[in-house]
């Protein structure tokens, strides 16, 4: 990749545009806040834009414009929307997205919505090279092997003259390979010039963005103190990318994710199986984890050395201990501390914190359920809005019955507890550290105040229980 040593610091305003129908994508749902690794195409833009610390970040709405802006107040409320009505193309668009922000001193950077593989990096380097060039215009382009659908780039030797958009090149024009990414950096006083001059006698019927490059190039527009059109080529095909259909989306997808299993490998963490394994960006890993096969890694998920996680799990908004081990289960917003053991087949809902060398068995099911050190909640259990302590045995088939018709209720169970078999405990209850409860009680509030800890005579022939009941 092109490279200069320069970087920005700050630019005067990025304009994101968002505003297409993205008919391809056929959904209900607007194409931006499709999905890549995790964060609507959306995020993944306004990130990058960031990276420029602009004075103004504006994204340019249309299609779906509700959904959009709803998007944007919740995970980027400082960014102000433009209203696009009617899409008569990028010129427009840009138009658009001037409009209100006054007069401005510096540079303005135009990107979209939908190239979600484009970083702060590179628009930093493209605005570094603008400025060392002294460019009016600077393009982020690329080479193809395919260039079907994107705008040619068309020089005089190292010069750029100009682009012209696939629809409407030449024979000749179209074997070029060097594309226009639809990335610029613009002197912001050029680019007013060049907007307001705009026409729409084309193919398309549309006001081309690319039309205001061709008259930086024939100097139709000019600033003090920078002159012509330069380009900045990138390496990184994808970087260039759009995503217009679901096909595309899941290219997309497979991508990013190859690069984040790729650098988790190369940090020393092992991954059987790269090709089965998602990993979300804002994981963190420590080295030394196993990932088996068939497992996704979400949201904000950390993850401590020498843990093994998989096969077939599903971690979310999790923080996973040191030398734990999960398998077959799901497990979502949960603390699991040192040593945990869960699964095969557990779903760990939100709420739940499992204490050091704690154990869930085969499907069995927690919410909201603290554990203390070394307890063991056995299969085919239900433990919800429970407090354990230290080494409590929970037997298969126990549940925690929480919802009295009306609101869930807590219960507490004390250290040493050994809870047997198909035991029912109904909230709200305490259960004393030490208490022995026969295989298919039911315990509730009355019951447990009469439970003698050191009693177990209940606990006979009939009820008999064993390590293989556990």
């Amino acid at each position: 990749m092109n490279s200069t040593s320069e970087r920005s610091d700050g630019v005067a305003a990025v304009i994101v545009l968002a505003a297409g129908g993205g008919t391809r994508m056929k959904s209900a749902t607007s194409k931006l806040l499709h999905r890549v690794a995790g964060r609507p195409m959306l995020s993944w833009a306004v990130a990058a834009a960031r990276g420029l610390d602009p004075e103004n970040l504006v994204v340019v709405v249309g299609h779906k414009r509700d959904q959009v802006e709803a998007h944007l107040h919740e995970d980027a409320p400082d960014v102000r929307t433009a209203v696009q009505a009617e899409q008569k193309g990028t010129g427009h668009a840009v138009a658009c997205g001037l409009d209100g922000l006054g007069e401005l001193d510096g540079e303005v950077v135009v990107t979209y919505g939908d190239v979600p593989m484009l970083t702060g990096d590179t628009l930093r380097d493209l605005v570094a090279a603008h400025r060392e060039q002294g460019n009016l215009v600077t393009v982020l382009t690329a080479d193809l092997p395919d260039p079907t659908g994107y705008g040619r780039i068309l020089r005089d030797g190292e010069k750029v003259t100009g682009i012209v958009e696939h629809k409407d090149a030449s024979e000749d024009q179209l074997a070029i390979t060097e594309i226009n990414s639809g990335i610029y950096v613009f002197d912001s006083a050029a680019l007013s010039q060049g907007v307001a001059q705009l026409s729409n006698d084309n193919a398309q019927g549309e006001y081309y963005l690319t039309d205001v490059v061709t008259m930086a190039a024939t100097g139709t527009v000019s600033a003090p103190g920078h002159r012509g059109v330069g380009a900045w080529r990138t390496d990184d095909l994808w970087q260039t990318e759009g995503v217009n259909d679901r096909v595309q989306l899941a290219r997309m997808n497979r991508e990013v994710n190859r690069r984040i299993v790729e650098t988790w490998m190369r940090a020393g963490v092992t991954i059987v199986d790269p090709d089965t394994t998602w990993i979300q960006p804002d994981v963190d890993i420590e080295q030394d984890v196993q990932i088996e096969p068939g497992t996704f890694l979400n949201g904000a998920t950390t993850i401590r050395s020498n843990s093994i996680v998989g096969p077939d799990c599903t971690i979310t908004d999790s923080e996973i201990g040191h030398d734990v081990v999960i398998t077959r289960s799901e497990v979502t917003l949960t603390d699991i501390a040192d040593g945990a053991r869960v699964g095969p087949w557990a779903n760990l809902r939100p709420g739940t914190m499992l204490g050091p060398q704690a154990t869930v068995g085969a499907f069995t099911e927690t919410k909201n359920a603290q554990t203390g050190r070394g307890t063991a909640i056995k299969r085919l259990s239900y433990a919800g809005d429970v407090q354990l302590g230290d080494e409590v045995t929970v037997s298969a088939g126990t549940v925690f019955a929480n919802n009295d018709g009306v609101a869930k209720q807590t219960s507490t169970v004390g250290d040493g507890v050994f809870l047997s078999s198909s035991t029912t405990v109904v909230a709200p209850v305490k259960i004393e550290s030490g208490s022995f409860i026969p295989a298919g009680s039911v315990i509730d509030a009355e019951s447990a105040s009469a439970q003698d800890p050191d009693d177990t005579s209940d606990a006979s022939s009939d009820n008999p229980t064993s390590e293989a009941d556990l």
